[in-house]
C-alpha cells in the first residue's frame, strides 16, 4: 500500500484488474447457489445522475454481498433505449435518435465503469437494436394468434397535442403531459391494446404469495386492479339508441336512482347530449381534462357536473332518470357510467344536493325509519328496503341476489364481478419504438407479418417535425409493402409499441441475449429465474411491475419458462432529493446560475425577482440534478458509493450534500492510513495465529469489537439491507482501532492487526470494494476479496461478561444494576430484591412475582428484571 490515499490511482487499477480477469461474468449453471440481482435498467438520455448512483450502488452491493457468501451472482446490464424523449430531442436539435441514444449510452456505461459496479457486460442489451426488438414484434404475434393482443376501434384516450402521441393515464395527471408540460385533450381513435384484464384474478391473487414484496406496492397494486363484486345493468336511453350499461355493488338500491352519470371520458358522452348543450359539453371536457384522476376521485373534492338534455329509464321501475357528466367518475371504473342513488353514496349525495336532484330513500336500518325531510346525510350501509316495489323488507343482501336473476331473467343485466383494471392500450404514434408488425390489405384486411420477415426495422431516413402523426406514416419505402397473403400492394401500420413493452421482459433476455431462435433458452429460465432481488423505484408500482408480472404470466402459458412471478423480492429505494429553484417568470434556475441578493436571499439571474425554494426529487425539468463527475474527480468511487448508502435507509429518501462524499472520503482515508502505517506488520503477522486467549485485556475488547461488527453488518444487511447502520458500524470499529496502541515485539498484537485488516477488507466489500481490493493484497493475497468469502463472528466474542440490567416495580425503573451476564435467574433476582431503590418502592411488601427478562442474543444475557407487588 502507498503511504498516502490515492483514490482514483487504486480504483482505476483494481477496475483494470476486474475487467481483465472477466471476474462478474456468470454462466449459467445448476450446479451451485445462483443469485439473480437486477436493478431497473435506464433510459439513456444524458448522464448518470445521483438517483442513478444510488439505485446501482444498493444493487451493486447486495451483489458483491452474496457473491462473498459464496452465491454464484447473475448481475447483468442493459439500456431502455427507445421512447418519448428522445424522438422529442431529435425534433429540438435535429438529432437522430439513434445517433443521440448510442452516444449516451457509450458515455452512461463509461460513468458506470468508473463507479466500479460489477455488472457481466457480455449480457448488455438495448431495447433499441432490431436484436431486441425483434422479440417484441415475436410476442406480439404469439399473443395475436391466443387473442391477447386486439385492436380497439374507437377507443378514449390521452392526446398530448404537442408530442402529438397518445399518452397513458399516469402520465396525463393534472391534464398535462408528464414530458413536455402541455394540456391533455381527450380523443377517440383506434389503439392496439393487449388483454391484461384476462389475467385480473391472477395478478390481484398472485400479490398474496409475494412475501418479499413492500406492503405499499402490493396496495397500490390492489386497488389499481381493484377487483369488485356486483351486477350490470342495462339503461334504456329514451330515444330509443343503444342502451347504457352500468356496474353497480349496490343493486337494492336502484330504486332510489334519480340521475345516471357518465364518465367525462366515456365513449358517449357527445353522442347522448342534446344537441343544444354540445358547447357547453366541450368546455366542461376541457376543464376537466386539468384536473388529477386523483384529486377528482377524492371524496372530499369538489363535485362538478352538467346536464346532458337527454333521460335513460331504469329498468326495475321505467322511472325516467336525466344523464349528467361529473368529474368525479372515472371511465376506468366499471363501465365508465354510474346509477346514482344519493341517498345511499356520499358522492351522489353531494352532488345531488349542490345541483337540486332529487334524494329517494330505498334502503333504512332495522326497526328504524328515516325523516324524509331531514336527512342531512347519506346512508351507505346495509339495510331494509323500502320505496322499492316488490322488494321492500328484503334485506339488502337477498334483494341484490333477487334483483341480479330477475335482471338476467328478463335480459338486462345480470350478476357479475367488475375490475378497475382496464386493458393495456399500447400503441404510440410516434417514431422510436417497436413497430407493430401488422399489415393492412384491402382485399385479406388485417395481416401479421410473418415470423420468418421478423424484425420489421425501424427506417433511419426519417423527417422530425413534431407535426402530423407518426413520422413512420411519412416514410413510404416503409408504408408500402406487399401483402404476405395475395402479394397484393399493402401498408404497414405506423404506430409504434408503448416502451412498457420493452421492460415488461428484459429480465429474461439477459438469460440469453444472443439466441437467434427464441427470446431465451428454457434452461436459462429453468436456473436463473424467477429474479431474486429486484431494486428500483417505488413509483414504478402501478404500470411496469404490472405489466412485467403479466407478461411473465404470458411467457409461462408460451411454455417459456416454469415461474408465475418474476421476482421473489423487491426492494424500494427512496428518492435522491435537492433544493430546487424557481422564478415566477422564468421557471427553474439552474443552482449554478442562482445569484444572491443584497439581502442574502435567492434571485433570478434574469429579473432579480426571488426564486421559490423546494427540496424535491432531482429531474432534468426542474435543473436540480447533481452530477457525480465532479465527486468522482474529486473523492473517487468509493466515497461516492459510500455517502449514497450511508446517509439515509434505502427506502427512505435522501437529502444530497455536496459535503456528504469529502466526509466518506475522509473515514476510507482514515482505513487507509491506519493499515499503510502498519504495512510490514500485516505481511509479517499472516502466519501467526490468533489466540484470543492470548491477548491482554484492551486487544481482547478490540477483538470482541471487530467480532461484534460482523455480526452487525452480517445482520445489517442480510435481514434488512440497512446499510447506514452497517457502515456505522464500521465507523465505530475503525474509532476503536485507532484508539488501540499497538506493540509491534507482541505477536498477538501483530495478528490482531492483521485480523483486523482482514474484516475491514471483507466487510467493506460491497460498500467500498476498490479499498477493500486495496486492503486485501496487502495481506499478502493474489485473488480477489471477492472471493475470500464472508467473515463469521467468533461466538465467544459476542458473550457478554457485564450487563447493566434495568429493574422495574409495577412496571416502573427504579435502579439499574451492572452485574456478570453469566448470573442465573435467581441470584440476579436477590440482587434486584437488595437494592435500596427497590426496598423504598416495595414499602414492605413482599412480592408477587420476580421476572427476569433476557435478550434473544448469543448467550441470552439479561435485560430487565420485572418486580410485582
Amino acid at each position: 500500500m502507498k503511504e498516502k490515499y490515492h483514490a482514483k490511482e487504486i480504483e482505476s487499477k483494481w477496475q483494470n484488474y476486474w475487467r481483465k480477469h472477466d471476474v462478474f461474468h456468470m454462466d449459467a449453471d445448476d450446479s451451485g447457489k445462483n443469485f439473480y440481482t437486477l436493478e431497473m435498467f435506464p433510459y439513456p438520455s444524458g448522464d448518470l445522475h445521483m438517483g442513478h448512483i444510488r439505485v446501482y450502488s444498493i444493487g451493486d452491493a447486495l451483489a458483491r454481498y452474496h457473491l462473498a457468501r459464496g452465491f454464484r451472482v447473475f448481475h447483468p446490464m442493459g439500456w431502455d433505449a427507445l421512447g418519448l424523449p428522445a424522438e422529442n430531442a431529435a425534433i429540438r436539435d435535429g438529432v437522430h435518435p439513434a445517433v443521440r441514444t448510442r452516444k449516451n449510452i457509450e458515455r452512461v456505461k463509461e460513468q458506470m465503469q468508473k463507479m466500479g459496479w460489477g455488472y457481466d457486460w457480455s449480457r448488455e442489451i438495448s431495447t433499441c437494436d432490431p436484436e431486441y426488438y425483434k422479440w417484441n414484434q415475436w410476442f406480439f404475434l404469439k399473443m395475436l394468434e391466443r387473442d391477447l393482443v386486439y385492436r380497439k376501434t374507437d377507443s378514449v384516450v390521452n392526446w398530448c397535442p404537442s408530442c402529438e402521441t397518445v399518452i397513458a393515464n399516469e402520465q396525463a395527471e393534472g391534464g398535462v403531459c408528464e414530458r413536455c408540460g402541455s394540456d391533455v385533450a381527450i380523443r377517440n381513435m383506434p389503439e392496439w391494446a393487449f388483454r391484461i384484464t384476462r389475467y385480473a384474478d391472477e395478478l390481484l391473487d398472485g400479490l398474496d404469495v409475494l412475501e418479499d414484496w413492500p406492503d405499499r406496492i402490493k396496495t397500490m397494486q390492489r386497488n389499481w386492479i381493484g377487483r369488485s363484486t356486483g351486477a350490470q345493468v342495462e339503461f334504456q336511453v329514451e330515444d330509443g339508441s343503444e342502451p347504457i350499461e352500468v356496474f353497480t355493488t349496490r343493486l337494492d338500491t336502484i330504486y332510489g336512482c334519480t340521475y345516471l352519470v357518465l364518465a367525462p371520458e366515456h365513449v358517449r358522452v357527445r353522442q347522448l347530449t342534446s344537441r343544444d348543450k354540445l358547447s357547453e359539453l366541450e368546455r366542461f371536457l376541457n376543464k376537466i381534462a386539468k384536473q388529477d384522476r386523483a384529486y377528482r376521485s377524492a371524496e372530499d373534492a369538489p363535485k362538478e357536473g352538467m346536464f346532458l338534455g337527454t333521460y335513460a329509464i331504469n329498468p326495475f321501475n321505467n322511472e325516467r332518470v336525466p344523464i349528467w357528466v361529473a368529474n368525479f367518475v372515472l371511465a376506468d371504473y366499471g363501465t365508465g357510467a354510474v346509477m346514482s342513488v344519493p341517498a345511499h353514496d356520499t358522492r351522489d349525495f353531494a352532488f345531488a344536493k349542490k345541483y337540486g336532484l332529487p334524494v329517494r330513500i330505498s334502503i333504512e336500518p332495522e326497526h328504524s325509519a328515516f325523516d324524509h325531510k331531514v336527512l342531512d346525510k347519506a346512508y351507505t350501509k346495509d339495510g331494509y328496503l323500502t320505496n322499492s316495489g316488490p322488494y321492500s323488507a328484503l334485506s339488502s343482501e337477498d334483494a341484490r341476489v333477487k334483483m341480479a336473476e330477475y335482471a338476467e331473467k328478463n335480459a338486462f343485466g345480470k350478476a357479475t364481478v367488475s375490475f378497475h383494471l382496464r386493458d393495456w392500450g399500447f400503441s404510440r404514434q410516434r417514431y422510436w419504438g417497436t413497430p407493430i408488425p401488422v399489415i393492412y390489405c384491402d382485399k385479406c384486411g388485417m395481416v401479421p407479418v410473418p415470423y420468418e420477415d421478423l424484425p420489421v426495422v425501424l427506417p433511419e431516413n426519417v423527417e422530425f417535425t413534431g407535426k402530423g402523426g407518426s413520422p413512420l406514416a411519412r416514410v413510404d419505402e416503409f408504408v408500402n409493402t406487399k401483402c404476405p397473403r395475395c402479394n397484393g400492394p399493402a401498408a404497414r401500420e405506423t404506430d409504434t409499441m408503448d416502451t412498457f413493452v420493452d421492460s415488461s421482459w428484459y429480465f429474461a433476455r439477459y438469460l440469453d441475449p444472443h439466441n437467434n431462435e427464441l427470446p431465451f433458452s428454457r434452461n436459462a429460465a429453468d436456473i436463473w429465474l424467477p429474479v431474486d432481488l429486484y431494486v428500483g423505484g417505488p413509483e414504478h408500482a402501478v404500470m411496469h411491475l404490472l405489466y412485467f408480472r403479466f407478461w411473465t404470466k404470458v411467457m409461462r402459458d408460451l411454455d417459456l419458462l416454469n415461474v408465475d412471478e418474476p421476482v421473489k423480492r423487491f426492494l424500494t429505494q427512496g428518492m435522491v432529493c435537492n433544493w430546487s429553484s424557481k422564478c415566477p417568470d422564468h421557471g427553474y434556475i439552474k443552482r449554478q446560475d442562482v445569484k444572491q441578493g443584497d439581502d442574502g436571499t435567492q434571485i433570478c439571474p434574469s429579473c432579480g425577482k426571488p426564486l421559490d425554494r423546494k427540496l424535491e426529487k432531482m429531474s432534468k425539468t426542474k435543473l436540480n440534478g447533481v452530477s457525480p463527475d465532479p465527486f468522482l474527480e474529486k473523492f473517487g468511487a468509493d466515497a461516492m458509493r459510500l455517502f449514497i448508502l450511508f446517509a439515509a435507509p434505502p427506502e427512505k429518501d435522501l437529502e444530497w450534500s455536496d459535503q456528504g462524499p469529502e466526509g466518506t472520503f475522509r473515514f476510507l482515508r482514515r482505513i487507509h492510513d491506519l493499515f499503510s502505517r502498519h504495512e510490514s506488520l500485516l505481511k509479517k503477522g499472516s502466519d501467526i495465529d490468533l489466540k484470543a486467549s492470548g491477548l491482554d485485556r484492551d486487544a481482547r475488547e478490540l477483538w470482541k469489537k471487530a467480532n461484534r461488527t460482523i455480526e452487525k453488518v452480517t445482520n445489517d444487511v442480510e435481514r434488512t439491507c440497512q446499510f447506514n447502520t452497517a457502515v456505522a458500524a464500521l465507523m465505530e470499529m475503525l474509532n476503536e482501532a485507532y484508539k488501540f496502541e499497538v506493540r509491534r515485539d507482541d505477536e498477538q498484537h501483530v495478528a490482531l492487526i492483521c485480523f483486523l485488516a482482514d474484516i475491514f477488507a471483507r466487510l467493506l466489500g460491497p460498500f467500498a470494494p476498490h479499498l477493500a481490493e486495496e486492503l486485501w493484497q496487502a495481506l499478502g493475497h493474489e485473488d480477489s476479496v471477492l472471493y475470500a468469502g464472508w467473515p463469521k463472528a467468533d461466538r465467544e466474542a459476542l458473550v457478554q461478561e457485564h450487563v447493566t440490567v434495568a429493574i422495574q416495580v409495577n412496571g416502573k425503573v427504579r435502579a439499574r444494576l451492572s452485574i456478570e451476564a453469566s448470573l442465573g435467574d435467581d441470584d440476579i433476582s436477590k440482587l434486584a430484591l437488595a437494592d435500596e431503590n427497590v426496598i423504598k418502592h416495595l414499602g414492605g411488601e413482599e412480592p408477587k412475582k420476580v421476572i427476569v427478562i433476557r435478550t434473544r442474543g448469543e448467550g441470552r444475557p439479561p435485560r430487565l428484571v420485572s418486580v410485582v407487588v
